[in-house]
């Protein structure tokens, strides 16, 4: 694809219309923030950056990028692991950082409308100080609910709740041809057509932009509480996890975990585990709006769980016990980062009964290439967080190392009837693993979809439904 390069008429018209405050030109102007994500290793400037406040000034900032073929990346705070906001072919940098209002709060309707740039954990205070509840809980908290809604995220209460798509009831959306849409809105059932706010949900700004997004709402449950079960080993920790879905008692999150990841966490933060003593753990927190309700939910699932091998049931029914337990487990991605000198994360998803399989399987890899795999995820939902640690390795060892790594858990993955991503999205660093998942014929629908909305291929080129073989030297 051959993008225009921005000149300086270009950068006149676009500070014509949000203001040469909000407008940054060149490598040299723009925080290095802006080159990357959280992915190791990828990064590109673009040519601009710029911060819409208004969904007026990103239609004109469209229109015109779409009639002179500039790529244009949008981008909320940049928390990806997996490239999505990167701006590979340059162009313009489109940030909702400053569309960070909460616009309105519809207690009969239980909706809560807010602008992309409003942040999750902002989010999540302002409609408990009503007594209200947004569910979806990824472990990002500094993510904005745009950038959510971009990947679909999922987070640690997916196994009761569902994920970001089953809470967006609507939203206003600009396409790239500067024309702004309504898709869905505060109804509760719409069987009119092709749902295309699902559509847009997870396609990771390679359609458009959110401007807008109307959110469901739930009433806030009054009691929760945790169990920590300590298990001999991981295997025996998670094959109890189908053994709760079965018995009907479905805890709000069912979270697994390692004792040396447990451990970094302790390094990390400098505070005492409840619990270290054991090689694995299950993490279930439990919410209702009675504690009769909740003592009659964890009291089977522990006898369950000592039927299945648990040495022991901990019961986390304080707040300081229950924010001790699950402040460490925030902390999980951060202390394996912390432990070693480089790492890259598998974030597949598999069938809820195959997950002690592919676990099992890890362990062997981890011996077969003599290199360190920490994991933790969502037992629950059969999301797995899988980390690579690089340690000591030299450059070319752990590219190799890794990417064969990479290869066999993918395919695994897929032969037990998982996909490649759970909650993280595709972005750059996995569409090589999507084409594996599904074929060139699936690959070619994915296309077809992205030049319904962006024949002029304009929305962050190289990425979902894009011509995928694009790269840093192609654009």
């Amino acid at each position: 694809m051959n993008y225009k390069k921005i000149e300086d008429k270009d950068v006149q018209y676009l500070k014509s219309v949000v203001g040469e405050e909000n407008i940054f030109v060149g490598e040299e102007n723009i925080h290095d923030d802006y080159s990357g994500d959280e992915l190791a290793g990828m990064e590109k400037y673009p040519e601009v950056l710029i911060y819409a406040k208004n969904t007026q000034e990103i239609s004109k900032v469209l229109k015109y990028a779409n009639e002179n073929k500039i790529p244009v990346t949008t981008r909320g705070q940049g928390t990806g692991l997996v490239g999505g906001s990167v701006a590979l072919c340059g162009g313009i940098m489109l940030s909702t950082e400053k569309m960070n209002r909460i616009l309105e709060l519809d207690e009969e309707n239980l909706t809560v409308t807010v602008e992309p740039g409003v942040l999750l954990m902002e989010l999540t205070e302002f409609v408990e100080s009503h007594d209200l509840f947004y569910p979806p809980d990824p472990g990002e908290k500094s993510a904005s609910i745009g950038g959510n809604v971009s990947t679909n995220a999922g987070g640690m209460r997916a196994v009761k709740y569902g994920v970001t798509r089953d809470f967006v009831r609507g939203m206003e959306f600009v396409l790239p041809n500067g024309g702004v849409m309504e898709f869905g809105g505060k109804i509760v059932k719409n069987s009119s057509g092709y749902s295309l706010k699902d559509i847009v949900v997870g396609s990771e700004g390679t359609l458009g932009v959110v401007s807008k997004l109307v959110l469901k709402l739930l009433p806030l449950p009054k009691n929760k509480l945790s169990l920590l079960i300590p298990f001999n080993d991981l295997p025996t920790a998670i094959q109890t996890v189908p053994e709760i879905i079965k018995s009907k008692n479905i805890p709000t999150a069912i979270e697994f975990m390692q004792g040396e990841v447990i451990l970094a966490a302790e390094e990390f933060l400098g505070k005492t585990f409840p619990d270290n003593s054991s090689d694995a753990y299950l993490l279930l927190q439990f919410d209702g709006n009675s504690k009769e309700e909740l003592e009659t939910g964890y009291e089977k699932v522990a006898d369950i769980c000592l039927a299945c091998g648990a040495l022991d049931v901990l019961i986390a029914n304080t707040d300081e016990r229950h924010d001790s337990i699950w402040s460490a487990r925030g902390a999980f991605l951060e202390a394996i980062k912390a432990s070693t000198t480089h790492m890259d994360e598998c974030d597949v998803v598999v069938p809820r009964n195959k997950v002690g399989e592919f676990i099992i399987f890890t362990h062997e890899l981890q011996k077969e290439y003599d290199m360190r795999i920490s994991s933790f995820g969502h037992a629950g939902d059969g999301n797995l967080h899988i980390y690579l640690l690089k340690d000591e390795m030299d450059d070319k060892t752990w590219n190799k190392k890794a990417g064969e790594v990479f290869e066999k858990m993918y395919n695994k993955a897929f032969f037990i009837g998982g996909a490649v991503s759970g909650e993280h999205g595709i972005g750059f660093a996995k569409i090589p693993y999507l084409e594996e998942e599904f074929g060139k014929e699936g690959m070619e629908l994915f296309r077809r979809i992205k030049l319904a909305f962006d024949p002029n291929e304009i929305m962050n080129p190289g990425k979902l439904g894009s011509n995928y073989k694009v790269n840093l030297y192609t654009c």
